[in-house]
């Protein structure tokens, strides 16, 4: 990988643009983006009630790198690289499920749900066990959801873990369960999925539906121009105890917002997707709870259910776009939610997405694109994503070449 070569790409970036066409479409940037974004940032993968009892696992591709999260014995959550260390296969397939002991489809190598290696069959008696155990890959438990990080040196994440830890504990995460997961392909790059997820410039013309309850006009932080109404919202918020200021860091954003005049979650009525309710203060009306981490991922929390959302890069051209929704762990389906109506908005959303993603990428290729001006009102988190990216790109080259 020519790094120097990705230096002077980032050089030409005009400062409040997009990016140069290469860093959109070429294999090689592909290949860096795993490298030096994926492979350096914390991202999320779910929710610690997706592990409800030892031996529980989630197996996840992270690009070409293959991950699993298992909870132990002993009740705690680890990830490892999902590699044998015997020849390298692969422990536990893509999904979740739950098993005693991993153990590998080749050659029967068989690990604890620490990681320590168990037995292996006709070794040499001068071989050591416990110098071949899967190898760890960091993880945070945050108030319920889960990161994880391939890099030996992982980003500073104190501050994201105080701030999130407590907006987002009024939604009792651990007492939740997944409802629902689906992931959706999209023919485009993971940077113009991403773009496109980290702006509403395009959601009143783009997005019809997700208007009736999520405030589309918004900028930034999701910011109101009806100061009315956020005065109420706020003091609403504060007679209840639940934090709302929007907070960042280099990587994330915590927030908390109102939704439009008479909904109380996001959906395609405004109105509760579950009876069962995960905070129950002021009737479920609480906004939604919006944090997100790049460089892959959003979520919204009502007081009714969450919404994850992640993206993976298969290819330059390929993005895996995952949705989870979840539910309080006592709501019953069919009784207290029911699936398609679950899913209907954000599934409607998507497939928008999915379109003006695949759109947008078609026309980066052309021979007529220039790197664009990002509109300062209504695309603030894309430029500032977009940003991130460049200062995360070029810490990396910093840092390997000579």
């Amino acid at each position: 990988m020519d790094l120097k070569r990705f230096d002077s790409l980032f050089q030409q970036r005009r400062e409040g643009h997009s990016l140069p066409q290469s860093l959109y479409i070429s294999p090689e940037a592909h290949d860096f983006d795993l490298s030096a974004i994926y492979g350096e940032s914390w991202l999320a993968v779910g929710m610690d009630c997706e592990l409800p009892r030892s031996g529980s696992y989630i197996s996840l591709m992270v690009g070409k790198w293959p991950v699993l999260i298992v909870r132990d014995k002993h009740g705690d959550i680890r990830a490892f690289h999902n590699s044998c260390r015997h020849r390298g296969s692969i422990i536990c397939q893509p999904g979740s499920g739950a098993a005693p002991k991993l153990v590998c489809p080749y050659h029967r190598w068989t690990y604890d749900l620490d990681g320590s290696l168990f037995a292996a069959t006709r070794m040499p008696e001068t071989f050591d066990k416990s110098d071949h155990g899967l190898k760890p890959v960091a993880i945070e438990n945050i108030g319920g959801a889960l990161f994880i990080c391939l890099s030996e040196t992982p980003p500073p994440i104190d501050d994201f873990r105080e701030k999130l830890s407590a907006y987002a504990a009024p939604h009792n995460y651990k007492d939740m369960k997944l409802a629902h997961q689906n992931v959706l392909v999209e023919h485009a790059n993971w940077k113009l999925v991403m773009e496109n997820a980290r702006e509403c410039y395009h959601c009143p013309t783009g997005h019809p539906e997700l208007g009736t309850s999520f405030p589309v006009g918004m900028s930034k932080h999701f910011d109101s121009k009806d100061e009315v109404q956020v005065e109420s919202f706020e003091t609403i918020m504060d007679s209840l105890g639940l934090a709302h200021t929007p907070v960042e860091g280099p990587w994330w954003q915590v927030a908390r917002f109102p939704l439009n005049p008479g909904s109380n979650s996001i959906s395609m009525d405004g109105q509760h997707l579950s009876k069962k309710l995960l905070y129950e203060g002021n009737g479920g009306n609480i906004g939604s709870m919006r944090f997100a981490v790049d460089p892959h991922s959003f979520s919204h929390s009502t007081a009714d259910h969450v919404f994850l959302f992640s993206a993976m890069p298969i290819g330059p051209n390929e993005t895996h776009a995952i949705n989870k929704w979840y539910v309080h762990k006592d709501a019953v389906e069919g009784v207290d939610y029911h699936l398609p109506s679950m899913a209907e908005l954000w599934d409607v959303t998507n497939l928008q997405d999915k379109e003006l993603a695949e759109n947008n990428h078609r026309g980066v290729n052309s021979l007529g694109y220039t790197p664009g001006p990002y509109s300062d009102e209504a695309e603030m988190l894309a430029r500032r994503f977009v940003d991130w990216y460049c200062d995360k790109a070029r810490d990396y080259i910093a840092a390997h070449v000579d």
